[in-house]
């Protein structure tokens, strides 16, 4: 009894050493070693009677009290073990062991706990503090946690089946090895005393139910079967499932960008591919579950595009709320337009194109344009002369700059998600076999959704943009139309003709929105589909197929485009009701005074006419030369607007808009003025024979002006508007035919005159078609006026970039190929009358420029290089 009163003393001193070791199997053996000696020793007092050897020992008192104190400690040690990650396969079946032994408990029992414990470890984790770089860390370690849970259930309760061969390199069913181990029968298991009696000699006073104790389970610990195991764990997954996707989604709502996103995913990649995880991964899935299990596809993927989705829509509704106030802003200063000579330069600039065209500045050329070629030069690189070549003033760059700028900061940001440049081919490949086993997951698998939902956030904010655009063309058509007053001044017309120029070039001072729009690849497909349509050039049957990206991106300049056409057409309709208004009240004016005013300066000329007796008599007659003042004051008003707004930019439907429009409003005033003085002959002033011969020739002169251009590769329009045609007819009814067959030759000519001498005033209505003459023209005419004739294939000035349509093209190839027929014949050197003749210095820079020559750097490559 004194042997047994000595162990039963030094047993707690034993237990929380082992305690203190973590050695949990160890402190409940010693636990129930220490219940068995109580049962011996007949401790447990009842309320009828009261043990003797506790009133001999009043010592044991205390140890009996205490050792109540271990069970509930040893079971919550143990149970907190569970939710460790870093805990070796043995410990955690130990401490399984320990809570059977406590609780007589079986081993599906065993598996609840465990996987409870973990479930809770979970929910500790995802209700951890969160903050920066901290949530990368939590959402590895709850990875690394599930992963390891697997390996664990696999390491612990798996025992296989029979014909199964085992993975050596992994254990299985250490739970029930470590149960056979610490309960087996006396003689075959290790006795919980087996080391402390090498230590002492008192321990041969021992009874051999002391010295030999097991601790024994009430019910047999047999295997779990592997169905009960699978079905168990596939709950405890799904049940996890909703606990982590609503844990993650709250802990990614602060990670606040795409790169922060990128290195949470690329650390979960790291992490599942690393060695000590996805080796021996795919047949334990297997073998628990039957199935393969991918943490990144089943939990994380969906989570990490829909907080991905909400950055990029988040950052794009800033960019358009932004674009907003920042158009709205421009606006507000165009409206409150600063005194000339004030700070606002860049506004004064909106209001006169042309002003700001023709100051300089120190960006008008790049540092390197003299050493860098166009081919070598980024295309992002834009000069001021370029910009003043499409009329794009500061207040457009400014904002495009500042959306541009802020759609880069965007772009880099989800370029981080996406594969490297380096690999960018290669991602549009499916990855190989060995490419998907050397890697946990594919984390560039969802690179076309997160390109499709930054092009379908982008394509919202452009239309947002352009929205915002269109109500503020409203608004502003809407005060135009209240207000009969028409001034250069008008912020109201110049905020309309601000919008214009800003849809027209946002496509193109916007790359960032290009490459949005198109993706990751757009440059790759841009220069692959140039590279196509140099091939269709040289003859190559085969259309280049139309990438459904690059069709999204020509669905948004289209757009775009509809948006400037239609701000031009506000334009060019309220100019055109404005000045033919003012005109208007000109025309009919029918005062004395008025007529005389707006007249000009008539050419006499002399004719000679036949006699009925055959004699020849001399006459002479008065014809007008050039229009009223009137139509002249309407035309340089007309193109001093055009000429403001920066007409070499303006697209070419809307200058032919703006011409017929103008033909249109000018056809009514002069029917109008026709009819009345067809219909009401005793007027305070009727309708004379020279009158009606200025205003045929205004009107003439008006259509050949304003007729629209014709397109390269069209035929001229031969037939005339039949309106102009009856105008015409009612003024020549006021002319006696006689005198009208007389005076319609040379007052043809006149008008074919007049529009060569107009046509570098007017060039920006008449446009280049009409800036030549044929060089049939009679070099040995007497008439008194000199006009030097222009050339058809426009060669006179070489280095200047003027146009040539394709049937001037056609001749200039026609003459290339007979001088080339030439050159094989003797030349023979020019005569002295022909050197001196008039026009013969540009006629030899023509032929010198047909023939080929060595470079020179008075070429239009050199000059338009350093305007790019």
């Amino acid at each position: 009894m004194a042997a047994q009163i000595k162990l039963l003393l030094e047993i707690p001193e034993w237990i929380w050493s082992s305690m203190e070791s973590a050695q949990y199997l160890r402190a409940t053996q010693l636990y129930l070693l220490c219940c068995h000696l109580h049962s011996l020793l007949q401790l447990e007092s009842s309320g009828s009677h009261y043990s003797p050897v506790l009133s001999r020992f009043p010592i044991l008192v205390r140890q009996v009290a205490a050792s109540g104190h271990f069970r509930s400690t040893i079971l919550l040690e143990s149970k907190s073990l569970l939710k460790g990650r870093a805990v070796s396969d043995q410990a955690i079946a130990e401490a399984l062991a320990s809570i059977m032994l406590l609780e007589d408990s079986s081993p599906r029992q065993a598996l609840a706990d465990f996987l409870l414990a973990r479930k809770a470890s979970i929910q500790q984790l995802l209700n951890q503090p969160h903050h920066g770089s901290g949530i990368k860390a939590q959402v590895c370690s709850l990875v690394e946690l599930l992963a390891t849970t697997l390996y664990q259930a696999y390491a612990v309760f798996y025992t296989p089946l029979e014909g199964q061969l085992p993975d050596p390199a992994l254990s299985s069913g250490l739970l029930f090895t470590t149960l056979e181990t610490g309960t087996a029968p006396a003689g075959k298991g290790v006795k919980v005393l087996n080391n402390e009696m090498k230590s002492g000699s008192w321990f041969k006073y021992l009874p051999s139910s002391v010295t030999d104790f097991q601790p024994v389970l009430r019910t047999l610990a047999r295997p779990i079967n592997q169905d009960h195991l699978r079905d168990t764990l596939l709950q405890w997954i799904n049940m996890c499932k909703e606990d982590i996707k609503s844990g993650i989604s709250s802990l990614l709502v602060y990670v606040k960008s795409l790169k922060g996103l990128a290195a949470i995913r690329d650390a979960v990649w790291e992490l599942l591919t690393s060695e000590s995880l996805s080796q021996h991964w795919g047949f334990v899935c297997q073998r628990l579950l039957e199935h393969p299990l991918s943490f990144w596809e089943d939990f994380l993927q969906q989570l990490f595009l829909d907080r991905l989705q909400a950055l990029t829509k988040e950052g794009l509704d800033g960019i358009s709320s932004s674009s907003k106030q920042l158009l709205v802003s421009a606006l507000q200063e165009l409206a409150a337009r600063p005194a000339p000579g004030g700070q606002g330069r860049a506004v004064q600039f909106e209001y006169d194109i042309a002003s700001f065209l023709w100051s300089e500045a120190p960006s008008d050329l790049l540092s390197d344009a003299a050493w860098v070629s166009v081919s070598n030069r980024s295309h992002l690189l834009k000069s001021g002369l370029s910009m003043k070549a499409q009329a794009l003033t500061p207040c457009i760059q400014s904002f495009c700059g500042s959306l541009d700028s802020k759609l880069k900061i965007k772009l880099d940001d989800l370029l981080s998600y996406l594969p490297p440049e380096k690999n960018l081919k290669d991602s549009a490949d499916p990855p190989t076999g060995s490419q998907l086993r050397n890697s946990a997951f594919d984390r560039y698998a969802d690179a076309s959704t997160v390109e499709e939902s930054l092009r379908e956030h982008c394509l919202s904010c452009v239309r947002y943009i352009l929205s915002c655009v269109q109500s503020e063309l409203k608004a502003a058509q809407d005060r135009l139309q209240s207000s009969s007053r028409y001034s250069p001044l008008d912020s109201n017309l110049n905020s309309v003709l601000f919008m214009a120029r800003l849809c027209q070039s946002m496509g193109e001072l916007c790359p960032n929105l290009k490459q949005c729009i198109m993706g990751k690849a757009g440059d790759h497909v841009t220069r692959e589909t140039s590279r196509i349509g140099k091939k269709l050039g040289k003859g190559s049957s085969k259309a280049p197929e139309v990438n459904p990206a690059q069709a999204r991106w020509q669905e948004v300049r289209e757009e775009l485009l509809k948006h400037s056409m239609e701000a031009y057409r506000i334009w060019s309709i309220t100019v055109s009701k404005a000045l033919v208004h003012r005109f208007t009240l000109t025309l009919h004016s029918d005062t004395a005074g008025s007529i005389l005013a707006t007249a000009t300066n008539w050419e006499e000329l002399e004719i000679q006419e036949e006699t009925e007796t055959g004699n020849s008599v001399t006459s002479k007659i008065r014809l007008p030369v050039q229009p009223s003042w009137y139509v002249q004051s309407l035309l340089f008003h007309l193109c001093q607007e055009v000429n403001r707004v920066g007409g070499h930019a303006l697209p070419k439907v809307t200058q032919q808009e703006l011409l017929k429009g103008f033909l249109d409003e000018l056809i009514p005033a002069y029917n109008e003025l026709a009819s009345n003085k067809h219909n009401k002959q005793d007027s305070a002033f009727p309708m004379t024979q020279n009158r009606s011969l200025q205003l045929v020739f205004d009107l003439r002169y008006l259509t050949m002006i304003l007729s629209a251009r014709q397109e390269e590769g069209k035929t001229p329009r031969t037939q005339q508007d039949p309106r102009i045609q009856q105008v015409i007819e009612a003024l020549e009814s006021h002319i006696d035919p006689f005198d009208l067959d007389v005076f319609t030759p040379p007052l043809n000519s006149n008008l074919h005159r007049l529009s060569q001498r107009t046509s570098v005033l007017l060039g920006l209505l008449t446009g280049t078609e009409k800036m030549f003459t044929s060089r049939s023209t009679n070099v040995n005419s007497q008439e008194p006026y000199n006009i030097l004739p222009l050339s058809s294939s426009q060669i006179r000035f070489g280095l200047l970039p003027l146009s040539m349509s394709s049937s001037q093209r056609a001749k200039s190839a026609t003459r290339g190929s007979e001088v080339k027929k030439s050159q094989r014949a003797p030349v023979s050197a020019p005569r002295v009358e022909e050197t001196f003749r008039p026009g013969n210095l540009f006629r030899q820079l023509a032929s010198q420029e047909e023939e080929p020559a060595a470079p020179s750097l008075f070429k239009m490559g050199w000059l338009s290089s350093m305007t790019k």
